[in-house]
């Protein structure tokens, strides 16, 4: 077996905890279970997707983005917005050059380079991501809310707050007047 091939397998394994990582600011609004750090990527890649076709970036690379953009998380875990004034927020370049140092040097350099996009929020790809993201928390609050979790006012207006593309803003709009079961309306 080659190193690069057990580098990319453990750093596969290490992946894998994103699918039991929970998003953990939830369960201060009394989410008993709520949604992985995976399944909210998922999401955030697929609406990447659409908002950069809506506004004109390259969509495969906005999905690209959103896939990476929360995978430090395997080693901080997922740290809600109140741990701000008791902890300085940790280096997502730096966790990411540590989690893929033992990678080969192509697939290092290209997860290295899709989180320095993400967060340098520079290019049209990085902003659809970054709202994405938030837009992905705006579904679930109201997704939540819906379900009988009353407490979700503060990440709705938080995300709607910080977007910054017209196509999000518009979703967002839209988002908080519809039932998460519009999509069964034929």
């Amino acid at each position: 077996m080659s190193d690069d091939a057990a580098a990319l397998a453990a750093f596969g394994y290490e992946l894998g905890v994103l699918k039991r990582m929970r998003r953990a600011g939830w369960w201060h609004a009394g989410v008993r279970d709520p949604e992985s750090v995976a399944e909210h990527s998922m999401r955030v890649a697929q609406l990447a997707a659409l908002i950069a076709a809506e506004e004109g970036a390259d969509p495969a690379r906005a999905s690209f983005l959103a896939l990476w953009h929360d995978t430090q998380e395997t080693r901080t875990g997922d740290l809600p917005h109140t741990v701000s004034g008791y902890i300085t927020k940790p280096d997502p370049r730096a966790i990411t050059a540590d989690q893929t140092a033992n990678l080969p040097a192509k697939s290092r350099q290209v997860v290295r380079d899709a989180v320095d996009e993400y967060e340098a929020k520079e290019s049209a790809e990085a902003r659809c991501a970054s709202d994405a993201d938030k837009l992905e928390m705006l579904l679930q609050a109201v997704e939540y809310r819906d379900t009988g979790v009353r407490r979700v006012d503060g990440w709705i207006d938080s995300a709607r707050k910080n977007l910054k593309t017209d196509t999000a803003r518009r979703v967002a709009d839209a988002a908080v007047t519809l039932s998460p079961l519009a999509w069964r309306d034929r």
